[in-house]
């Protein structure tokens, strides 16, 4: 079988380290953690590999957060890879900082990234694993905070947060969403 798993984020370097590029961090671990190395390639860089018995193809898009669906099409179609085996990593302001929620279909909750990637996907029903990033803001303010960066507090929790991050993935790849969603959501 074979899996895209993507993770949203802006590129650049004065958003590397902002709430919004979580998932570009998830698969920076993720590839270090399965021995796998990213080259750029169309609307992405792009990072090919096994974890286990599952063949992966890591995806950071290249476009804005805003037009992530175009990249998500390309390689889904390109790759053969059905949308029930795309998973998409993404930060998410309604759940409280590092925790994950792994789901097989959803809204977009108004998360830009997720609405494009339904409108070139041309459905909802693809999984995702939202990476909860808080919601300490004032109103008004969402923009700010989520292009923010995290607190050093939260920055000293997110490696072992961003590592259950990156072994829910792992699960979703060798078991399945409904296995992997018992075992990390909530955790």
């Amino acid at each position: 079988m074979k899996y895209l798993i993507v993770g949203l984020g802006n590129i650049g370097n004065e958003y590397a380290a902002t709430r919004h590029n979580i998932g570009f961090r998830i698969l920076d671990a993720l590839a270090k953690a399965s021995n796998i190395s990213f080259s750029t390639e169309r609307y992405g860089d792009i990072g090919r590999g096994r974890i286990k018995n599952a063949q992966v193809v890591l995806l950071k898009p290249s476009t804005f957060m805003n037009l992530s669906g175009n990249a998500v099409r390309y390689w889904a179609d390109k790759e053969k890879i059905d949308k029930s085996r795309i998973l998409v990593c993404v930060d998410d302001v309604a759940l409280p900082f590092g925790a994950i929620r792994l789901k097989p279909s959803g809204s977009d909750a108004g998360h830009n990234g997720l609405k494009n990637i339904a409108a070139m996907l041309g459905t909802q029903a693809y999984p995702r694993l939202r990476f909860g990033i808080g919601n300490d803001y004032p109103r008004g303010c969402q923009i700010d905070y989520v292009l923010g960066c995290f607190t050093p507090e939260q920055e000293a929790e997110l490696p072992t947060r961003i590592d259950i991050a990156v072994d829910a993935v792992k699960a979703f790849c060798l078991e399945g969403i409904d296995k992997a969603m018992c075992g990390f959501n909530n955790k």
